[in-house]
């Protein structure tokens, strides 16, 4: 197995996309984190109210969770993007064929890419954290706040928003078994994500609404993009439901893209 991992790895190597994903992460910090840093500032100066931003998640530790996990929104999307490359690359070049036959136990070759995508997700975790906690610990100390890093809370987003990476690239696994045409899937995901979420918070914004029943918007956390975001949002709010909803939530739609990704390249004939 341990062969089959570092085949996959040096598989992704060898490409410039990854080059071109990370760089894509690293720009989704430059925009998020001074925006974050304006709201924190805004929000610890008193003035949280006024965006929005009341009780738990105006407090220090809060608005540091939110600082430290900047530019997680699209780095998910990225890392998310490096799964679905891990299969279609297989069948873009059409090395599949060659795959199976070298290694004839499909089921080995799916857990590989498992295995190596949730490597790369940590990759990216580690290094956007890196970056996140440079600038915001830096941040929060010329503002007389400190760091702040000692706290649960700030500590539990770090350790979630770890969990989101690993479960997107494994998500991206599975998306990339059920279309395995590189550009559908690729377009498909990308346009399901940053559309597809915001068009899903409207919908159940707008039956909240016609139900007059505010507690229906708790139900966007049933899509991925949304469980994720609530998984790692500190404090409570009585909008959105507990965070361990949205980590079952990631966790379930895991668990059946694996089983589902295995099933099909099992039964999937290869040319």
């Amino acid at each position: 197995m341990s062969n089959l991992v570092r085949s996959e790895l040096l598989k992704i190597r060898t490409t410039s996309t990854w080059w071109w994903l990370a760089i894509g992460a690293f720009l989704s910090i430059a925009l998020a984190f001074p925006f974050n840093a304006w709201l924190a500032n805004e929000t610890l100066g008193g003035g949280g109210e006024e965006f929005g931003v009341t009780g738990d998640a105006a407090s220090a530790p809060a608005q540091a969770a939110n600082l430290y996990t900047s530019g997680q929104y699209l780095g998910l999307m990225f890392v998310m993007l490096i799964g679905i490359l891990m299969v279609t690359n297989e069948f873009f070049h059409q090395t599949a064929t060659t795959t199976f036959l070298a290694t004839p136990r499909r089921t080995a070759v799916i857990v590989s890419k498992l295995i190596a995508a949730s490597l790369l997700g940590f990759s990216f975790w580690l290094v956007t954290t890196l970056i996140d906690l440079g600038a915001g610990a830096a941040f929060l100390s010329l503002n007389d706040h400190g760091h702040l890093l000692g706290e649960w809370e700030v500590q539990r987003a770090l350790l979630l928003n770890l969990l989101a990476y690993a479960i997107w690239t494994v998500l991206g696994v599975g998306i990339g078994t059920l279309i395995t045409n590189q550009l559908g899937a690729v377009i498909t995901a990308s346009v399901l994500y940053l559309i597809g979420t915001q068009v899903v918070g409207l919908l159940f914004l707008l039956l909240s609404s016609w139900l007059d029943n505010m507690a229906v918007i708790k139900w966007q956390v049933i899509w991925p993009a949304a469980a994720s975001s609530i998984m790692i949002t500190p404090g409570e709010n009585e909008m959105l439901p507990a965070w361990w909803v949205g980590a079952l939530v990631l966790v379930g739609y895991a668990l059946v893209s694996c089983v589902v990704g295995v099933l099909i390249t099992r039964r999937r004939d290869i040319s």
